[in-house]
């Protein structure tokens, strides 16, 4: 098959699926707006103490505090602890850029202090994450999910102040061989693995605000693709396919991002990826191009992306690893 039919096909294939709500509203959340209060010491303060909050703020302004200031702003963590708003958010006022964290969130209680970092570093990701975009300086929410853990947590979690943080217990077949298979460094699969189960601990948390049935897990993906690229909160499973995502991405966190180019410093099959790569459940690619292997490494013989067939498995999931997914509902 030519190239140009396989991006005939994948634009096809992104047209054609079922179209996704798209917003700019709530741009800088952690989470919609919601009413819940937890109140410091009442009967849902399940999360974690303040000083273990402090612990993850501190550590996330030693390592973000120098590269906000390197770009000539100010980093600015408010820390609202005692504030019941069960929520995070991001905005910018002059030349600061601001996190404000709140202790409703932290005092959750699927709240650890992995799950916090994330938090934090969704935030950062709105001020930092680059394109797309849902605003002139604000990162949409499916990009600050995916800078959470392809850049964020990375340099949170090698950071030894990080070693006594507490996170979510309970393992996790899916990551774990994810992360064995796309690092090869024990402290790099380590940190990968770290980073998946902060976004599995935050994901029970959406689950639960949402009052959902259903279980995110790894090995579940979301099949839905968007049609236009999503910018409010995505759904459970799909955020928590991002996460995963993210820190399967062997992109060097190094790696500059672009304001305006989705495809600079983040993971693409079109750039050689093997994984990582944005799930299709928010992220519309700003070029069918970006699904395709490189240049010279053409789909096999006979695969056509209009069937459900091998090439349409890779396009439509972010794992290499099918054998460890569960087994389809009959």
């Amino acid at each position: 098959m030519k190239r140009t039919a396989l991006l005939s096909a994948v634009s096809a294939l992104l047209l054609g699926a079922a179209l996704m709500p798209a917003s700019a509203s709530d741009c800088a959340g952690f989470l919609p707006p919601n009413d819940l209060k937890i109140p410091v010491g009442s009967a849902d303060d399940k999360g974690i103490q303040e000083e273990q909050f402090n612990q993850v703020m501190n550590t996330v302004e030693k390592i973000y505090k120098p590269q906000v200031a390197a770009l000539g702003k100010v980093l600015e963590i408010r820390r609202l602890w005692t504030d019941a708003t069960v929520n995070a958010s991001a905005m910018q006022s002059g030349n600061k850029y601001i996190l404000n964290m709140y202790g409703g969130l932290a005092r959750h209680e699927t709240i650890t202090m992995d799950g916090m970092a994330l938090v934090a570093c969704h935030e950062l990701g709105h001020h930092l994450g680059g394109a797309p975009k849902v605003s002139s300086w604000a990162s949409n929410e499916g990009q600050s999910d995916y800078y959470a853990n392809m850049k964020c947590l990375k340099q949170v979690f090698s950071d030894t102040a990080s070693n006594n943080f507490t996170r979510l217990s309970a393992g996790d077949e899916v990551a774990q061989k994810g992360c064995e298979t796309m690092y090869s460094d024990p402290k790099d699969r380590a940190i990968c693995y770290r980073a998946a189960m902060a976004g599995k601990s935050v994901a029970y948390l959406f689950q639960m605000l949402r009052n959902e049935t259903v279980t995110p897990r790894f090995d579940t993906p979301s099949a839905a693709v968007v049609t236009s690229m999503m910018t409010t909160h995505p759904p459970t499973q799909c955020r928590m396919d991002t996460y995963l995502a993210g820190s399967l991405c062997t992109q060097p966190v190094s790696a500059p991002l672009s304001g305006t180019d989705p495809t600079v410093g983040t993971c693409t099959r079109s750039a050689g990826f093997q994984a990582g790569f944005r799930p299709l459940c928010w992220y519309k690619p700003a070029k069918p191009s970006e699904l395709l292997p490189p240049s010279g490494k053409e789909f096999g013989p006979g695969e056509d992306l209009t069937i459900p067939g091998p090439a349409f498995k890779m396009l439509n999931t972010v794992y290499p690893w099918d054998s460890l997914r569960a087994p389809a509902a009959k």
